[in-house]
C-alpha cells in the first residue's frame, strides 16, 4: 500500500493544480467576474461528481472489482491527454464564438461554454476517484467506508501539496500549457507503474517518459504551442506582451495609435488615451479653487499624470497602482515623461492600504479605475472606502469617482447601479456633485459651496489656469451640462425606496453591474438576475429553513442520514472557501495571487481532518458526527466574525489558520459519515458519496458567488448556508441509533 499511496495522492495533486491553471484561463476567458468564476466553479464540481458517480458503478460495496488498477491506469492516460487539450479549448472557445475583440460574454455563455470545455477532464477526475478508491479496497482488505475515506484523506493531502507547489513554483515559474506537460508526465509515470509489473521495465517506460517530456515537450513545444493558442485567443488582436504578475494575467495588445493592457481578460489601461486623461483629472482638479495635493489612485499610465501636472498649484502628486506590472509594461510602450517629474511619487501597493497607513493628506483624491465589474474593484466604490478617503482629506478636499454612462438613453439597470453609488458616496460626504456625459463623474466634499455646479465656473477656473487642452474645451462644458440633461440625470440619480448602499461585505453594486453587462449580452440570464434581485431576503430564508425541514423528514435511515450530511457539508465547505476568498479580497484587495495558497491550506486541514476521522472508534461516529455537524452549523458565521480580528492581521498566517480550519472540520465529517454510509451495506457505490460532496459543493458555488454574497452581504449569506446545515445536525441527532438501556 506504500506505493499506492502517492498514486493516489496524485489524484487530488493534479486536480487541484489544474484547477489553478484551468481557473485562471477561464477567468480571462470570461473578463475576471467572480459571478463568471462561480460559474466556471460550479461546471468543474458537477462534472467531477458526475463521474464520481457514474465511475463508481462498477465498485459497488461487497464486491471485488477486476481489473481496477488497469482501469485506474487507463484513466490517468486519458487524464494526462486532457488537461493540455482543455487549455487549448478553453482559447479555442473565445476564438470561436467571439463577435468582436475582446468581446465580454454573457452569462448563458459562460456557463455553457464552461460546462463543454471542462467535461472531459472533470469527468475522469471524478471517475478517477471512484477507480482508485475501488482499487485501494482490493489491494488494502480493508472495508468500503474505510477504503473510500483513505483515498479521500490521500487525495488532499496531494491537493495541499499540489496547491502549495503550484502556487510557489509551477504558475510563477512556467507558463500554463508546461504545467499542464508537468503534471500529463507525472500522470504517466503512475500509469507506466500500474501497468508494467516487472521493475526493469518500469525504469525504462520512466525514462523514455522523463527524457521525453524533460528534453522535449516541457521546455520546447509546450511554449512554442503557448504562443500559437494565445495568438489565436487574442485574434485578430496582435499581442506584444504578455506577463503573470502577483496580481493577474497582463496581456499587452497593439493598437493603431498605442497599446491597450488587459488585466484578467479586462481592459486597465489604453496608452495613450488623451480624452479619458484630461476628463479624468481636469474635471476633478477644477473642483479646487487652488488644489497643491493629489491622489490618482489607478490609471496613471494613460497621460493623466501629466495633464495633472499642467495645474500650476499643484506641488505633490502621489500615483497608487496596485500593480507595478502595469506601468512596467506602460513605459516600455510609451515612456512618460511625467513619471521623472520631482513632483510625482509612485507607490506600488493596494490604495485602500495606503490611505490606512500614509501620513498625507490631499486637497483632490482621484479613483480612475475601472466600473466595480468584479469583487476587488467594487472595494473602491464601498461606503467603507469613501470614509477612508474622506479622512485623507485636507478641509475643503474633493473626491472624484467615475462610472461609464450614457449621453441620452439611461436604462433602468443602468440608473440602479448609479443610485446605488451615488447613495453611498452621499453616506460619507455631505455634498456630492456630478458631470453628466457618456462617462458620469461624481464629486464629493464636505465643503458647502465648494463644488462647482454651472459650466462658466468650469470655464473661468480653466482660463485662470492657462490649461491647454484638446477635450476638456469651451464649447464642450456647456455642452454636457445642459439644463435638461443635468435634470434628467439628477432624477435618475436620486435615492428610491429599497436602494442599498454598497458595502466591503455587502457588494450590491458588482451583482447590479452584472445585471447592466447582462442586459447587453444575455437578456434571458438579466431577467432572472432581476428577479433575484427583487426576492427579499425574508422570503429566501423561510425557502431555506423549508427545505431544510423537509429533507430532515424525508431522511429516516442512517445510510441516507450520512449522505445528506455529506451533501450539506460540501456545500458549507465551498461557501466556508468562498467567504474566506472573498473576504480577504475586501481586507487585502489582491486574492488572485493567494489563491491557490489558500485553497492548498484549506486542503491541508482536510486531510488532517480526514485522519482524525479515520481513527474514531465505530462506537462514536454518530456522536462523533454530531459534534462535527454542530461546528459546521456554527463556521460560517464564526468565520464571519473573524473578519473584525484578522482585518489588522497579516494577511497570510491569519487567513491560512482560517483556512486550515475550516477544511479540518469538512475533513474530520467525510470519514465519519463515509463509514456510518457503507456500514448499511446495500450494494452502495464507492463513488456515491463523493459525488454527493462535489454535487453540494456545485450547488453552493453557482448560488452563493453568483446570488447570495454579491445581494445579501457576508453575514445573511453565512446564515442561509448555517441553516441549511442544520438540517443536517437535527437528522443526525433525530436518526442516530439509540444506545441500548442498562
Amino acid at each position: 500500500m506504500r506505493a499506492l499511496a502517492p498514486l493516489v495522492a496524485l489524484i487530488g495533486f493534479t486536480a487541484v493544480t489544474a484547477q489553478a491553471v484551468l481557473m485562471r484561463e477561464l477567468l480571462v476567458l470570461f473578463g475576471g467576474t467572480e459571478i463568471s468564476l462561480g460559474l466556471t466553479l460550479a461546471s468543474w464540481l458537477a462534472w467531477t461528481a458526475l463521474g464520481a458517480a457514474a465511475g463508481g458503478t462498477g465498485f459497488r460495496a461487497g464486491r471485488r472489482p477486476s481489473g481496477s488498477g488497469r482501469l485506474t491506469a487507463l484513466l490517468e492516460i486519458a487524464l494526462s491527454l486532457a488537461l493540455p487539450l482543455t487549455i487549448l479549448a478553453a482559447r479555442m472557445a473565445k476564438a470561436s464564438l467571439q463577435t468582436a475583440p475582446a468581446e465580454i460574454f454573457g452569462l448563458g455563455t459562460i456557463l455553457l461554454v464552461s460546462l463543454a470545455v471542462l467535461a472531459p477532464f472533470c469527468t475522469l477526475s471524478g471517475w478517477l476517484f471512484a477507480s482508485a478508491s475501488g482499487l485501494w479496497r482490493v489491494r488494502s482488505g480493508a472495508p468500503d467506508g474505510e477504503s473510500t475515506s483513505s483515498v479521500y484523506l490521500l487525495e488532499s493531502a496531494g491537493a495541499a501539496a499540489g496547491g502549495l507547489l503550484a502556487a510557489a513554483l509551477l504558475i510563477p515559474r512556467l507558463d500554463p500549457l508546461q504545467v499542464s506537460f508537468v503534471l500529463s508526465w507525472l500522470n504517466l509515470l503512475a500509469a507506466a507503474y500500474l501497468l508494467v509489473e516487472r521493475a526493469a521495465l518500469r525504469l525504462i517506460a520512466a525514462a523514455l517518459l522523463t527524457g521525453g517530456f524533460a528534453g522535449l515537450l516541457i521546455p520546447s513545444a509546450a511554449p512554442r504551442l503557448e504562443r500559437w493558442s494565445l495568438a489565436r485567443l487574442w485574434s485578430p488582436l496582435r499581442i506584444a506582451a504578455t506577463a503573470n504578475s502577483r496580481y493577474g494575467n497582463l496581456v499587452v495588445v497593439d493598437r493603431e495609435d498605442g497599446v491597450t493592457i488587459y488585466e484578467n481578460g479586462l481592459p486597465v489601461a489604453t496608452i495613450p488615451d488623451q480624452e479619458a486623461a484630461e476628463e479624468t483629472v481636469h474635471y476633478a482638479l477644477l473642483q479646487h479653487p487652488a488644489p497643491g495635493s493629489l491622489l490618482l489612485i489607478g490609471g496613471g499610465v494613460n497621460g493623466s499624470l501629466g495633464e495633472a501636472l499642467k495645474h500650476p498649484s499643484l506641488r505633490r502628486l502621489d500615483y497608487v497602482e496596485l500593480d507595478p506590472a502595469i506601468p512596467g509594461l506602460a513605459r516600455r510602450y510609451a515612456p512618460d515623461a511625467a513619471l521623472r517629474d520631482p513632483r510625482v511619487r509612485v507607490r506600488n501597493l493596494d490604495a485602500r492600504r495606503f490611505l490606512k497607513t500614509a501620513e498625507a493628506r490631499y486637497d483632490v483624491i482621484i479613483v480612475n479605475l475601472p466600473d466595480p465589474q468584479t469583487a476587488q474593484l467594487n472595494r473602491f466604490y464601498t461606503l467603507e472606502f469613501f470614509r477612508e478617503a474622506h479622512r485623507r482629506l485636507e478641509p475643503g478636499g474633493v473626491l472624484s469617482i467615475k462610472l461609464a454612462f450614457s449621453e441620452n438613453y439611461i436604462s433602468p439597470e443602468l440608473a440602479e447601479l448609479a443610485r446605488c453609488i451615488r447613495l453611498t458616496l452621499g453616506g460619507a460626504f455631505r455634498h456630492v456633485t456630478f458631470l453628466p456625459g457618456p462617462v458620469l463623474h461624481l464629486f464629493a466634499s464636505d465643503s458647502p459651496g465648494l463644488l462647482l455646479k454651472r459650466p462658466e465656473d468650469y470655464i473661468a477656473r480653466l482660463r485662470s489656469r492657462g490649461i491647454q487642452t484638446t477635450y476638456v474645451r469651451e464649447y464642450s462644458i456647456p455642452f454636457r451640462m445642459g439644463s435638461d440633461r443635468m435634470e434628467a440625470t439628477a432624477g435618475k440619480l436620486r435615492a428610491q425606496p429599497g436602494t442599498p448602499v454598497n458595502r466591503d461585505f455587502a457588494p450590491v453594486a458588482y451583482y447590479f453591474n452584472s445585471v447592466l453587462w447582462s442586459t447587453r449580452l444575455d437578456r434571458g440570464a438579466s431577467r432572472w438576475m432581476q428577479r433575484l434581485a427583487s426576492l427579499g431576503f425574508g422570503p429566501v430564508l423561510g425557502a431555506a429553513a423549508l427545505s431544510a425541514l423537509a429533507c430532515m423528514a424525508l431522511v429516516r435511515k442512517p445510510g441516507a442520514c450520512a449522505a445528506l450530511s455529506v451533501t450539506t457539508a460540501g456545500l458549507t465547505m465551498i461557501g466556508l472557501q468562498i467567504l474566506l476568498l472573498a473576504g480577504f479580497q475586501a481586507i487585502h484587495g489582491y486574492v488572485y495571487h493567494q489563491l491557490t495558497l489558500l485553497i492548498a491550506l484549506f486542503m491541508a486541514g482536510m486531510a488532517a481532518g480526514s485522519w482524525l476521522g479515520l481513527r474514531a472508534p465505530d462506537s462514536l461516529l454518530w456522536r462523533r458526527l454530531a459534534l462535527v455537524q454542530t461546528a459546521t452549523v456554527a463556521a460560517p458565521l464564526a468565520v464571519c466574525l473573524s473578519f473584525w480580528g484578522v482585518a489588522r492581521a497579516p494577511a497570510i498566517p491569519a487567513f491560512g489558520l482560517l483556512a486550515l480550519l475550516s477544511g479540518l472540520i469538512g475533513g474530520v465529517q467525510f470519514p465519519l459519515a463515509s463509514r456510518i454510509y457503507f456500514a448499511g451495506g446495500g450494494g452502495r457505490r464507492a463513488g456515491a458519496l463523493y459525488a454527493l460532496d462535489l454535487a453540494g459543493s456545485a450547488a453552493g458555488a453557482v448560488l452563493i458567488s453568483a446570488w447570495l454574497l454579491p445581494l445579501f452581504g457576508f453575514w445573511l449569506t453565512a446564515l442561509l448556508v448555517s441553516v441549511v446545515s442544520l438540517a443536517s445536525l437535527a437528522a443526525v441527532l433525530l436518526r442516530a441509533p439509540r444506545a441500548p438501556a442498562r
